[in-house]
C-alpha cells in the first residue's frame, strides 16, 4: 500500500545525530530495511529518529506503511488517523487509512474513508473488496470494469474469484502473471491454495515446493503444507509439519499464530476447541464453522444450530453446514421446517455447476434425496464416491441405510459390519436396521443377541417389537414368539398375546412340516404355559397330544 509520491528523504550528507554514533558502527537507512522487508527495524529507526528530534519527511506515513505490512493494524490505524487530523494531511492517507479499516474489519469506516481519497487504482481494487463484503453487485460490477490489464488489478481480481469459490478462474489469473514474471514466487502459494480448496492436495503440494525451496520458513506456505498433510494423511502428520513454526512464529505475525492455534485444533481432532475457537470466530471466518463441527460432534445440536443460524452462506462449505445442522435438529425436534431448509440446501450445493461433479456435491446430492426418502437416487451418488471412503463409519452408515430401504439386506449387512464407530454402534438407528438385516437374511438367532446386549429401555422395548414383527413375516416363527412372549410380560396388550399364539402355532406348524426341530416344542409349551390366557390350554393340550403320539419328550 506504499504511497507513489512519498519517498524517503535521504540526503547525500549524514544528518548531525551521526556525531553521536560509535566509530566504525554504520546504521542502515530506511530504504536498505524497507528494500529488505525488515519493517520492525524500519518502524524502530524511524521511531528512534523521532525521539532523537531527527525525524525525516513523511516519517509518520512511513510509520503505519511498516506497521501495516506488520499486521500490525491497529498501530496502523493510529498513525493513519491522527494524520488525517493535520490540516496539512496528503489526501492519498484516506486510501492507506481506508485499507487498515479494511483488515481490521471495519468495512463501513473503510468504504467511507476510501471516498474521501482522490480517485486512484488503489481506491477502485479496493472499493471493489467493499463491494464483495457488502454483496453489492452493481458497485462490484462498476469497480470490475474500471480494472486495468496491470498486475495490481489482476491480482485484485484474481483475489475475488477466489473468495467467490471461482478457483480456476483465480488459477488461471495467477499463471498468466507467472508466466511473465517468475520472480514473483509467492503467486505459487496462491495458485497452490487454489489447488487445495478444489481438493487436488497432490498437486497443491507441488506447485507449494516451488516456494519452500527459496522461503523454507514462510508461515502461510507451511501452513497450507500442514494443510495438505492433513487431507493426504492424519492430523499427526499435520501437526508435526507445524511443529517448528509453534515455537518460531514471530510476535509480529498474530495473524500467524492465531491461524495456526486453530489449524492445530483442528488437526487434534477438536482438543481444546472451546479454549481456543471462540475469541476467533470473528477474525478467522473457518473458526465459526469448525465450533460448529465440535458442537455437532458433542451432539449439541442446538448450540451449533445458535452458533450458524445468523451465517448468510457463500461459500459451499457454509451452505453444507448449515444443511447438517438442520437436518440434525430437525431430527431431534421431528421438525419438518428444519429438515425442509436442509433438504434445500444440499440440492442448492449438489445442482450448482461448480460442485456437482465433486464428492461433496454428490454427497448433498445423496443427503438431499435422503431426506426426500428417494433411497434409489441415493444410491446412485453414494455409489459414485464410495471408493474414497471405504473405512468412513459416517459414509457406510448412511451407505447400509439406503441399501437396507431398497431391500438389499445382503449388502445392507455387509456394510453395517464394516462400521467400528461404538457410539453408532450403539446407537438404535444401527441396531434396529442391523437387526433387520439379520432378520431379512435368515439370522433370526444374530437379531436376538443385538436384544439380549441391551439394557431394558424405551430402544429395548422397540428393538423387540421390531424383531417379533419382522420374524413373523418372514416366517421364522420360533424367534417370533420368543420376542412376543417379553412383550406380553412388558405390556398386557392383546396384540402380544396375539402374536404369541401365531408365533407359537406357526413354530408347531413349521415343526409338522419337519423345517423346524422336534426338540423346540418343549420351549414353546414353555412360552405358552407362561400365559394366563384362557385359550391357551386348547393348544397345549393339543401340541401335548401330537408330542406322545410321536414320541417327542415335552
Amino acid at each position: 500500500m506504499m504511497l507513489s509520491r512519498a519517498k524517503p528523504a535521504v540526503g547525500s550528507t549524514p544528518p548531525q545525530g551521526d556525531r553521536r554514533r560509535k566509530k566504525g558502527k554504520k546504521v542502515p537507512q530506511l530504504e536498505e530495511l524497507l528494500a529488505g522487508r525488515d519493517f520492525t527495524g524500519a518502524i524502530a529507526l524511524l521511531e528512534f529518529q523521532r525521539h532523537a528530534g531527527e525525524q525525516q519527511e513523511d516519517a509518520d506515513l512511513w510509520i503505519g506503511y511498516c506497521a501495516f505490512h506488520l499486521g500490525d493494524y491497529k498501530r496502523a490505524l493510529e498513525e493513519y488517523e491522527a494524520l488525517t487530523k493535520q490540516p496539512s494531511c496528503n489526501p492519498d492517507v484516506w486510501v492507506n487509512l481506508a485499507c487498515t479499516y479494511f483488515f481490521l474489519g471495519m468495512y463501513t469506516q473503510a468504504e467511507q474513508a476510501a471516498l474521501k481519497a482522490p480517485k486512484s487504482r488503489l481506491q477502485n481494487r479496493l472499493l471493489f473488496h467493499l463491494a464483495h463484503k457488502f454483496s453489492d453487485e452493481k458497485k462490484l460490477m462498476n469497480s470490475h470494469q474500471n480494472l486495468q490489464d496491470i498486475t495490481e488489478d489482476q491480482l485484485s481480481l484474481a483475489s475475488i474469484h477466489y473468495m467467490r469459490s471461482h478457483y480456476q478462474e483465480a488459477i488461471d489469473i495467477y499463471k498468466c502473471i507467472l508466466l511473465e514474471n517468475r520472480e514473483y514466487l509467492a503467486l505459487n502459494v496462491y495458485v497452490a491454495l487454489c489447488y487445495y480448496k478444489l481438493d487436488y492436495y497432490d498437486v497443491s503440494q507441488e506447485v507449494l515446493a516451488v516456494y519452500l525451496q527459496q522461503v523454507p520458513d514462510s508461515t502461510i506456505a507451511l501452513n497450507l503444507k500442514a494443510c495438505n498433510h492433513f487431507r493426504l494423511y492424519n492430523g499427526k502428520a499435520a501437526e508435526a509439519e507445524l511443529k517448528n513454526l509453534t515455537d518460531s512464529a514471530s510476535s509480529s505475525f498474530e495473524f500467524g499464530k492465531e491461524l495456526i492455534k486453530h489449524n492445530l485444533v483442528v488437526f487434534r481432532g477438536g482438543e481444546g476447541a472451546l479454549q481456543v475457537l471462540p475469541p476467533l470466530v470473528d477474525v478467522i471466518p473457518e473458526a465459526r464453522l469448525n465450533l460448529v463441527i465440535y458442537y455437532l460432534r458433542q451432539d449439541d445440536v442446538q448450540e451449533a444450530y445458535n452458533l450458524i443460524k445468523d451465517l448468510e452462506p457463500t461459500a459451499p462449505q457454509e451452505y453444507i453446514l448449515k444443511g447438517v445442522v438442520n437436518a440434525a435438529l430437525g431430527q431431534e425436534m421431528d421438525s419438518r421446517d428444519h429438515l425442509k431448509i436442509a433438504q434445500q440446501f444440499f440440492q442448492l450445493v449438489g445442482e450448482s455447476a461448480s460442485e456437482c461433479d465433486t464428492i461433496p456435491g454428490r454427497q448433498c446430492m445423496a443427503s438431499c434425496f435422503f431426506l426426500l426418502r428417494q433411497f434409489a437416487n441415493v444410491l446412485i451418488y453414494l455409489n459414485s464416491v464410495k471408493s474414497y471412503f471405504y473405512n468412513d463409519d459416517t459414509f457406510n452408515f448412511n451407505y447400509a441405510q439406503a441399501k437396507a430401504s431398497m431391500g438389499l439386506f445382503s449388502e445392507a449387512e455387509e456394510v453395517f459390519l464394516l462400521i467400528q464407530s461404538e457410539k453408532i454402534k450403539n446407537d438404535f438407528v444401527y441396531l434396529s436396521w442391523l437387526a433387520r438385516c439379520y432378520i431379512m437374511n435368515k439370522k433370526p438367532q444374530l437379531a436376538w443377541k443385538l436384544y439380549l446386549k441391551m439394557e431394558t429401555s424405551g430402544e429395548s422395548f422397540n428393538l423387540l417389537q421390531l424383531i417379533a414383527n419382522d420374524c413373523y413375516k418372514m416366517r421364522q416363527f420360533y424367534y417370533a414368539a420368543k420376542a412376543f412372549d417379553v412383550l406380553e410380560r412388558l405390556d398386557s396388550n392383546p396384540e402380544f398375546w396375539e402374536g404369541k399364539r401365531g408365533a407359537c402355532v406357526g413354530v408347531f406348524q413349521m415343526i409338522l412340516a419337519g423345517r423346524e426341530a422336534k426338540e423346540t416344542l418343549r420351549e414353546v409349551l414353555h412360552l405358552l404355559r407362561s400365559t394366563g390366557n384362557s385359550q391357551v390350554e386348547y393348544i397345549i393340550r393339543i401340541m401335548k397330544k401330537w408330542a406322545k403320539e410321536n414320541r417327542v419328550p415335552v
